[in-house]
């Protein structure tokens, strides 16, 4: 499992072959959470303030590893 933070929280996930598994996404105080699949292979959690946005995209394609996008509203 790989925990990848954020300003606005923590996102958990697992890594598979082919696939990326969320195991958790905890907001920061004053954040909300959505978070996005479009096919096994690619996760997005997005956590949102009236301020601030963090997206936080893991991925398998081609290979295993997370990114995080921080933006001021």
């Amino acid at each position: 499992m790989h925990t990848v933070p954020s300003e606005g929280g923590k996102v958990t996930v697992q890594y598979g072959r082919d696939n990326v598994c969320f195991v958790s996404a905890v907001p920061d105080p004053g954040f909300r959470t959505s978070t996005g699949q479009s096919d096994p292979g690619t996760l997005v959690v997005v956590f949102t303030s009236d301020d601030h946005r963090s997206q936080v995209t893991a991925t398998v394609v081609p290979t295993a590893q997370a990114s995080v996008r921080e933006t001021r509203l």
